[in-house]
């Protein structure tokens, strides 16, 4: 029942102010220079770190309505779209704000909502001249490709960096630490697509060359590719120039150390020129996110080599696990073929034992426990099962269970059991010891995996097991570093599991820092995604705040046409809604137009452009005047995209390159980002009360906040 209530709708609106209060939060993960969040948790004092606008909401103890409503807007985003987010929580803040200082003008609440809604439908449509399809991007980011000035050879002129004759491979210097050249051949399986472990290298390791020579610094001595005929002086430094926001310029990316490391060789391509394909479109929207987008790269090496036969360059998200692994160095990380997961080392005792050997594997289509029952089990009603199985002999309850579940397993003579769900622990004991390895949970992707690869059935329960159920031919073994070592971190140890033809790959995300593991994971997707809906889409969006600059100029120059009542009637019949908006129509527009230059100018500041927001707002300012002058907005966007300097100003640290580097943008994501913070926006904006309900009243009463509540 209603205890009390307050209202909401004043001027200084209390729904807004606290979404605006809650977005501010995140103004740090907007662009590519973030920072991390340390959350603490105050009663067990654990603490996770955190560079996302979802894990910052799901840290937060949310009591107020307006950022449980927030929280759901944003969870959804994640949920479609897996990227946006930061800038939906950014763009909430702003025009709440926005909207806020318009309540305090006594705009009224239809005319903000009208125009606000109108205003940004409107940008959709703007903007739709920006979309640049994903074969001209590919084609506009190959042929742009910053090279290294001081590097010139005839392989380099012969058309896009080809590097599709193995006569032609270009040598490149490296300079990079030991732990950073990692061969992946121990990573390598028996199967039909093995000669892909020979090329995958480092994802710290330029995946853009298809080979790298590295010798001691300081070694000026010349560098032969064998059997190619070209020469490179290993003293040149090759910048990384993949990112456009982390590529440190003047000295070389990565440390120099004495020693001398073995080169790696990507398998040449079959396409018409590696660099044109999917990697360099992965890295125009990574923003920033090098090893994520490292490890993208080799999975999307692999893809589409196994595409060529399937006349399909789609990213295959579902053939993608992650494993992360706290203990190594980031520079451990790397892409594997199979299933890398981790077990227990009672359970990495009896894997190692499989090495080399056929195994027999069994999938399980839910949980491996005794009272588990598929979804469409009805029990019935008004009846509570005490004991299914009564043991007759008077042994523990489950024992009988657990002899036939196992009975059963050794029947098939099963080595190796994958199971979706939870797994009994003493049936998980007891399979050890009898030396059935069984590993759960396990995606449902990785079991459709293993039953195409091996010819296993699921079950759902084990009393369904016969033998065609059972596949053939999956491989195990522990898991080995870049230096051939088998990993024992203790308590959980990382294996190997695949299986001749199975396209499962899995990023194994290597940390020294616990706390750092989510973070990495959640980059990795983020990257995955946005080259999933970007080839979904089958069009990007310049990025670099190309797009809203080009909405900003476009509310701009809506803002300052005149409206007359008569035209505001054409949408609102009535009189007394067509006059407010009429009035109120420019100051409504450049509300929503200081929200995409908040957006703009927090951008240019974490991309290390402007200092300050107050410079970077004369930058965006002076942008605008530009466009105004060209005459075609849309025009001098595409121009500065081109260049690759869209809120540089020509001054910012990649001018010295000349032409930049080029960022892209996903499209539906980006616009419903806009739209979903726009609609929580107008949606706590038009509430007019909050109604409090439970027994908490004597606390309500004795609050600071007692003073605004209506007690009923």
């Amino acid at each position: 029942f209603p205890m009390a209530f307050r209202d909401v709708n004043a001027r200084r609106h209390i729904g807004l102010q606290q979404l605006s209060s809650l977005a501010s939060t995140g103004r740090a993960f907007l662009g590519p220079v973030k920072s991390h969040k340390f959350i603490v948790d105050e009663s067990t004092k654990q603490s996770t770190l955190i560079c996302s606008a979802v894990r910052l909401l799901e840290s937060l103890d949310l009591t107020s309505a307006a950022g449980q409503l927030l929280n759901e807007t944003i969870q959804a985003q994640n949920k479609e779209f897996k990227t946006g987010m930061s800038t939906l929580l950014f763009l909430v803040g702003a025009w709440s704000s926005a909207v806020v200082e318009c309540l305090q003008q006594n705009v009224p609440v239809s005319a903000i909502v009208s125009v606000m809604s109108e205003g940004l439908n409107s940008c959709c449509e703007r903007v739709q001249c920006l979309q640049i399809s994903i074969h001209d991007v590919k084609k506009d980011l190959c042929s742009s490709r910053v090279k290294p000035k001081a590097f010139e050879c005839k392989a380099c002129q012969a058309g896009c960096d080809s590097l599709l004759n193995p006569q032609d491979l270009l040598c490149f210097q490296k300079h990079v630490s030991a732990p950073e050249v990692i061969p992946v051949s121990s990573c390598s399986h028996q199967g039909d697509d093995c000669h892909f472990n020979k090329g995958l290298v480092s994802p710290l390791l330029d995946f853009g060359s298809a080979a790298s020579l590295v010798k001691p610094a300081g070694d000026r001595s010349s560098s032969v590719v064998p059997g190619s005929g070209v020469i490179a002086s290993s003293w040149i430094k090759l910048k990384l120039t993949h990112s456009r926001h982390f590529s440190t310029l003047g000295k070389s990316h990565f440390s120099s150390q004495q020693g001398n490391f073995q080169g790696h060789f990507l398998r040449p391509s079959a396409g018409p020129c590696e660099c044109c394909d999917l990697g360099h479109l992965a890295v125009a929207l990574s923003h920033g996110n090098q090893t994520g987008v490292k490890l993208l790269q080799s999975v999307v090496a692999y893809q589409q080599e196994r595409a060529e036969c399937r006349g399909s360059s789609q990213l295959n998200i579902t053939e993608i696990v992650t494993c992360p692994l706290l203990g190594l160095p980031e520079s451990y990380s790397c892409v594997c073929q199979g299933f890398v997961t981790l077990v227990s080392p009672e359970q990495a005792t009896v894997i190692k034992q499989f090495k080399d050997k056929p195994l027999r594997v069994l999938l399980v289509d839910g949980d491996l426990t005794e009272r588990y029952r598929h979804l469409g089990f009805n029990r019935p009603h008004n009846v509570r099962t005490i004991l299914e199985h009564p043991d007759l002999e008077g042994g523990r309850a489950g024992d009988t269970w657990l002899s036939r579940m196992l009975g059963i397993l050794l029947g098939f003579e099963v080595n190796l059991v994958l199971v979706k769900g939870s797994v009994c622990k003493n049936l998980l004991d007891r399979c050890t010891s009898s030396r059935i390895a069984v590993i759960g949970p396990v995606p449902r992707d990785v079991l459709c995996a293993f039953g195409e690869a091996t010819g296993a059935q699921p079950v759902t329960y084990l009393s369904q097991l016969n033998p065609s159920c059972v596949g053939n031919g999956a491989q195990a073994g522990l898991w080995e570093a870049g230096d051939g070592r088998a990993m024992d971190l203790g308590e959980l140890v990382p294996v190997q599991i695949s299986a001749p033809g199975l396209p499962l790959l899995t990023a194994v995300l290597t940390t020294a820092v616990a706390a750092k593991a989510q973070l990495l994971e959640d980059q990795f997707w983020t990257s995955v995604y946005r080259l999933h809906h970007a080839l979904k889409d089958g069009k990007v969006f310049p990025g670099a705040g190309a797009v809203e600059l080009l909405c900003l100029s476009h509310i701009q120059v809506l803002a300052e046409q005149p409206v007359r009542p008569a035209e505001a009637g054409k949408e609102f019949p009535s009189p007394w809604l067509a006059a407010p908006v009429a009035e109120y129509k420019p100051l409504v527009l450049q509300a929503l137009a200081s929200g995409w230059k908040r957006y703009l100018a927090v951008l240019t500041c974490n991309m290390a452009e402007a200092p300050s927001e107050l410079e970077a707002c004369a930058l965006v300012d002076h942008h605008l005047r530009k466009a105004a002058e060209c005459g075609s907005p849309s025009a001098y966007v595409l121009e500065l995209f081109r260049r690759g300097d869209v809120l540089g100003g020509g001054s910012g640290p990649f001018a010295e390159h000349g032409e930049g580097l080029k960022v892209c943008d996903n499209v539906t994501a980006k616009t419903e980002a806009w739209r979903r913070a726009l609609d929580v926006v107008l949606l706590v904006l038009q509430t007019d009360a909050e109604i409090i309900t439970g027994p908490g009243r004597n606390e309500l009463l004795n609050s600071p906040e007692s003073s605004e509540f209506m007690f009923l």
